[in-house]
């Protein structure tokens, strides 16, 4: 009978798992916010370039031997987590501070200002700090802003602009940063797909 009440309390155990998890991750969260969201950054900017390599493996059906590109990951992990959720942590304390929820319009206000000032900057960043982290020389760099940015532009206020109303409107400040990193996971699959 010991062993089926230690298996009981194992799967209570697993079962408790998420809610432990979940409980540690806001308390480092309530202790040390701006490395909890850059470590977050980091490890959901891999998982996004890890599975569009995965996606972009499979659909080269005809090229399955290729081995995955490790450094991919690791640069888009030393990009979420020194640049994405440092920046995203004070933009969002900024637009608090700066929008209140009290002042008229502030939604509009808010998406306007996210949308209009920090994603075309925060886009040429990425571009910037990926070439350079990939090793590409300044004219390089120039021929893939040119050719790259407009069409990221676009394509990021598409996907972005409902997901960030939300975000900047309904999200509580303190999830703000991990609400657009899972909308992250996605984008930086599409912005690794543009690297193709």
């Amino acid at each position: 009978m010991a062993p089926a009440a230690s298996k009981l309390r194992a799967r209570e155990g697993l079962g408790a798992l998420p809610q432990l998890a979940l409980a540690q991750y806001l308390r480092l969260l309530r202790l040390y916010p701006v490395l909890t969201k850059a470590v977050t950054s980091g490890i959901l900017s891999a998982l996004g370039n890890f599975l569009a390599q995965m996606i972009e493996k499979k659909r080269e059906k005809e090229n399955c031997s290729q081995k995955l590109d490790v450094s991919g990951p690791l640069r888009y992990a030393v990009y979420g987590f020194f640049f994405t959720g440092p920046l995203s942590h004070f933009f969002y304390l900024f637009m608090e501070h700066w929008i209140p929820s009290e002042v008229p319009l502030a939604g509009v206000k808010r998406l306007l200002l996210d949308r209009l000032l920090f994603a075309p900057a925060f886009l040429l960043l990425f571009f910037l700090i990926m070439s350079f982290l990939e090793g590409k020389d300044a004219a390089a760099v120039a021929v893939q802003i040119r050719r790259r940015f407009w069409p990221a532009l676009r394509m990021n206020w598409q996907v972005w602009t409902p997901a960030q109303f939300v975000n900047v409107n309904y999200v509580p400040l303190q999830f703000r940063v991990l609400f657009a990193n899972l909308v992250s996971l996605f984008w930086y699959m599409y912005l690794a797909s543009l690297g193709k």
